[in-house]
């Protein structure tokens, strides 16, 4: 590890790692949510080499960014909890573990932790030309809403194979994740573990599914019924789709709308079933509800697509709130809340 010298000229990044280990976690965290993959690896790193950072130099990354510095640093002391639980605070349990292997336990990066990071039409080029069991691995070891822009950037047919794979998955061997690593990135060894590591199934197909856009879900969908009838009922009964909201406790449903615009709401309701409107007018207050009850009147007809957009944005901040632990959704298929 690197000791700071106050004679030492702080590099940009340094500065930025010193002010983040002054921050609390929530806050460093806050930050970090604002940065780019590679920027947080960056800063990460150079937070991790971090040791005997002196006064003098705290106070003069202070001096650049805030008026008044606090008499106190932590700096150096549990330095490594510290950045595990900001990091994990900032990026999620999966995406964080993966980075603080590169930064705090210098593990090699895997060719698949390595796509997490990168953009999806780039990983989509990177996979292009492999074998569909292959694409099949990588879009099942993403997150599902990187997965889904991935599958984007493929072709409707390559799409219905990839989906088709990912929802036949189930287990993958150690040795087989190593060679996939190897093939995707050969500058890095990859790690294989002495079990099996699971990823795949129905659920993570369904997950992927709940992020397309509803023009590219639609049309997969029917492709998939064509070819395995009992398949596709199972991924829809595990998708979240917008009727779905309607079962969703009324507490989620107030934070939900107020992270909502009036305007992509109205749009939202006017494809929307009656149970699902009378959820939203329930959970508002009386004025706001004959408001929007107004607004769906006066709106003229709209196009599909637009509504369907709508819909989608809503369930996208829904997700996210999920993801954060703000809300509690189930699809047709999730679990019950005791």
């Amino acid at each position: 590890m690197s000791e700071m010298r106050v004679s030492a000229k702080l590099s940009k990044v340094d500065k930025a790692a010193i002010l983040l280990l002054s921050l609390g976690e929530t806050d460093a965290a806050q930050v970090l949510r604002h940065l780019g993959p590679k920027e947080v690896q960056k800063v990460g790193v150079a937070m991790a080499q971090m040791r005997n950072v002196q006064r003098e130099q705290v106070e003069q990354v202070m001096g650049e960014f805030v008026e008044i510095v606090g008499d106190q640093t932590s700096l150096g002391v549990g330095a490594d909890s510290y950045i595990r639980k900001m990091l994990t605070q900032a990026l999620g349990e999966d995406k964080a573990n993966n980075l603080i292997d590169r930064i705090l336990l210098g593990g090699n990066t895997s060719g698949l932790d390595s796509l997490k990071w990168m953009e999806p039409r780039a990983v989509a080029d990177v996979i292009r030309y492999e074998h569909p069991q292959i694409q099949a691995i990588v879009v099942a070891y993403l997150d599902p809403d990187q997965a889904a822009e991935v599958l984007n950037h493929f072709e409707h047919k390559v799409r219905l194979e990839i989906v088709l794979r990912v929802s036949a998955l189930n287990t993958v061997q150690p040795s087989a994740l190593k060679e996939l690593n190897l093939i995707l990135e050969k500058q890095f060894a990859g790690n294989s573990n002495s079990t099996r590591t699971t990823m795949g199934g129905v659920k993570r197909a369904a997950d992927i599914m709940n992020y397309l856009d509803s023009s590219v879900e639609g049309a997969l969908m029917d492709a998939i019924r064509q070819v395995d009838d009992d398949l596709s009922g199972q991924i829809e009964d595990l998708m979240f789709v917008f009727d779905n909201l309607a079962d969703v406790d009324d507490r989620g449903i107030q934070a939900l709308l107020r992270e909502v615009s009036s305007d992509v709401l109205v749009l939202a309701l006017k494809g929307a079933d009656d149970p699902v409107r009378e959820k939203v007018f329930r959970n508002m207050s009386k004025r706001a509800a004959e408001l929007l009850r107004d607004d769906l009147e006066a709106r003229g007809p709209v196009r599909v697509s637009e509504v369907e957009g709508a819909q989608k944005e809503i369930l996208t901040i829904a997700r996210r709130m999920a993801d954060s632990g703000e809300i509690a959704l189930g699809g047709k298929g999730g679990e019950e809340m005791i």
